[in-house]
């Protein structure tokens, strides 16, 4: 549904200045026909001072949880604040990544024309799982094969990088496509590998209460798909730091 046929569309922000932050924000994404899912990043509909509102909204919203939930939190020194803190940790952490801007990534043209295997990793990664919301805790690989158009960016980055999109509530598949999809646009590498292998909560602390379970996931792409011994490389090389 596009911004002119949408009922009640505020079409000022004065007019949008009068909701919540929250529905001010939902307003601009809908008019702008864009999706908001758990793991989206929506930062660039979202102007300075919203966060601080969206925070105290959800801390609003979490209290009435706790209530819900027969806790008393008035006289439970534990749970004073309880609210609070879940809404600072939502925006400003564990779901950081849907409310900034990818993070400043400076790039270097690849001068010495570099074409040898690169290996990334591991990365600690930490997300959550957008069914339970529990949290998901694990490791990251990169195999870049660049090439001479390649953009060469700091080990640093590749972590920012990490960060950023795994910041959301998600699931492990969706994760490692969507980190893969950045890389490639800004390295653009002949060849892109990714492994992820992680702990989920929601298997640990509930459901079948499973605390041996990994899951290991992988995104191939370019040279890595084409050439089984740069794929058997990737993967003996990353094995190999695995031990180390």
């Amino acid at each position: 549904m596009s911004a002119t046929t949408l009922p009640g569309l505020f079409r000022s922000e004065e007019e949008l200045s009068r909701l919540p932050a929250s529905e001010r924000i939902r307003y601009r994404l809908i008019g702008a026909d864009c999706r908001y899912h758990a793991n989206d990043n929506i930062s660039a509909h979202i102007r300075e001072g919203e966060l601080e509102e969206l925070k105290s909204e959800v801390a609003k919203q979490m209290q009435g949880v706790l209530k819900s939930l027969v806790i008393d939190t008035e006289s439970d020194h534990n749970t004073n604040e309880t609210a609070q803190r879940v809404a600072k940790m939502f925006v400003e952490e564990v779901f950081r990544g849907r409310y900034v801007p990818m993070p400043s990534v400076t790039e270097f043209p690849n001068f010495s024309r570099l074409n040898e295997l690169m290996i990334v990793g591991p990365i600690k990664v930490r997300s959550a799982c957008s069914h339970h919301l529990c949290p998901i805790i694990g490791r990251v690989w990169i195999g870049i094969m660049p090439n001479e158009f390649s953009n060469l960016i700091g080990l640093s980055k590749y972590a920012r990088i990490c960060d950023w999109v795994m910041s959301r509530p998600q699931i492990q598949e969706e994760a490692v496509t969507m980190l893969a999809e950045e890389l490639q646009n800004r390295v653009k590498p002949d060849g892109l590998a990714i492994v992820m292998e992680a702990d989920h909560f929601c298997m640990h602390w509930r459901g079948v209460k499973d605390d041996e379970s990994v899951m290991t996931n992988s995104v191939m792409r370019g040279a890595f798909l084409r050439d089984a011994n740069l794929r058997r490389e990737f993967l003996s090389l990353m094995a190999n730091k695995n031990r180390g």
